[in-house]
Order: C-alpha cells, then structure tokens, then sequence
C-alpha cells in the first residue's frame, strides 16, 4: 500500500497556508491530497483557516465567529507570509471545492471545532462536500470525539478520523467507538504498536505533521495510509526513492522560498 501525500494547509512552507496559493503549489507538486481547516463566519459560511482568532495568519484581529463572510473576505491572509502574497484572500469551502472537483486530489477537512465547537458545522460542510459530489474522496476529522460521533449520524459510510496528539489508552477501541474508520495521530506517538493495533482494528492511519526525512520514511516503512507534510514536494522524492532510501541523497527541505 502506498502512503498517500496530502498537503498540509496546501503547501504551506512554500505559500501562506490555506490559500489558493498553497493548494495550487500542491497541485502542482503532484500532491495525493490536500488538508485543510473549516471553521464557520458569524453568518454561517464555512472558511478555511486555522486559528480561530484570525491575528496570525491576516491583518486582522478577533474570531473567525464574529466576522461575516463579506468582512472576512476583505483581510489581507498572504503579508504576514510573504509581499509577495499581499492581499491573499481567505478561500470559501465552496469556492474551494469548486476549484478541486474537477481534479484527482484526495480532501482531508478538518472540522475546527474542539475550541469552538460550532452549530451544524458538521452537516453544513457535508451537506456542500456531498453537492459537489467529493464524499468518496474526502475524509472528515476533528480532535472533538462528539463532532465525529455527530458525523457518524449523518452518514455511517462517511469517511471520518479521530485527530489526537497524545497516545490515550485503548485508542483504537475508542477511536472505532465514535464511528470513525481512521486515526490521525501526531508523528511522536507512531509506534509499530499503533501500527499493528490500527490494522487489526481497520483504522486508516495518517501521521502529522511530517517534514523530516528520517520521519517521512519511517512512516513509509510502516506503510501508514497517509502523512500530512508542509512540503509535498520533498515528501514525493522521499517516496520515489523506495525501496532503495537509505542510499538516496537527502536534502533537507526547511528552506522557505520566497
């Protein structure tokens, strides 16, 4: 089974994160898939950004809750990345899916609600993913077990993960027990353990946040379903040089283009 590359907020060492930049220069590395966040404006539109306080990412200040989607829109979410970014917009779920439908790429959305926890985020980002017809290829996941169970009532046969950073007892079970079929973990748990326990349970398991050389072919070697990177582009050379990778050349990839 091949590790499937989903890009981490789209390209995020490379463009600001969760732009259309970002997705792009995904796209064009030839990226499996591509993670990225949902969170709900005051008017109940889903947007893609991180952080529930939008000060990091644009030139604004206060919750992603408290602005409507017009006032939202007009923030500037590429400076604090780069100039050359200047006046990047904050991307729409649907203006999103529009641009990815028509494309090969695998979605992984995650439900940014364990801070937050959102009325309806659940079915209103199901309900647009299923109108453009990407339910097959998404996965829904979330670090709020009753988000998960909530999309489990939605839809049984939807594709949902568990997102966790700590290794928390009898995490398969629990993670089978709020009806999702896959684990996401962050790279310092993964152990050959969790590995084994993820098969015999019929978890997908997905590894964050991984940039490292000695991680990327760690999470190869253990064949893991997927492994969310900032830089795809590196990730798909690791790949590439299987199974011959421990002669391979290794370049580090923490330069930020500019």
């Amino acid at each position: 089974m091949k590790t499937r590359i989903f890009a981490h907020r789209g390209a995020s060492q490379y463009a600001p994160e969760n732009t259309m930049p970002a997705f792009e220069l995904a796209y064009e590395m030839n990226a499996d898939g591509i993670e990225t966040d949902v969170q709900l404006t005051k008017d109940h539109i889903p947007v893609l950004i991180h952080d529930e306080n939008v000060r990091r990412t644009t030139n604004g200040i206060g919750f992603v809750q408290d602005y409507t989607l017009q006032e939202i829109i007009q923030l500037d979410a590429g400076s604090w990345f780069s100039s050359s970014f200047t006046n990047t917009s904050i991307v729409t779920l649907e203006k999103f899916l529009q641009w990815i439908s028509p494309k090969s790429l695998k979605l992984n959305l995650e439900l940014k609600n364990n801070v937050i926890d959102y009325k309806n985020l659940e079915s209103i980002v199901y309900n647009m993913v299923k109108d453009y017809g990407l339910l097959e290829r998404t996965v829904f996941s979330s670090f709020n077990p009753k988000s998960m169970e909530r999309m489990y009532k939605l839809d049984p046969a939807a594709n949902t993960a568990f997102l966790t950073t700590s290794k928390i007892r009898r995490l398969t079970q629990f993670t089978r027990s709020i009806g999702c079929n896959g684990l996401h973990i962050k790279y310092r748990i993964l152990s050959s353990q969790l590995v084994e326990e993820c098969r015999k349970t019929g978890l997908d398991l997905r590894v964050f946040t991984v940039n490292r050389p000695a991680q990327m072919d760690r999470c190869y070697k253990f064949k893991c379903a997927g492994l969310f990177t900032d830089v795809p582009d590196f990730a798909l050379k690791q790949r590439s040089s299987l199974p011959n990778e421990r002669t391979s050349k290794r370049i580090h990839p923490f330069q930020r283009r500019r």
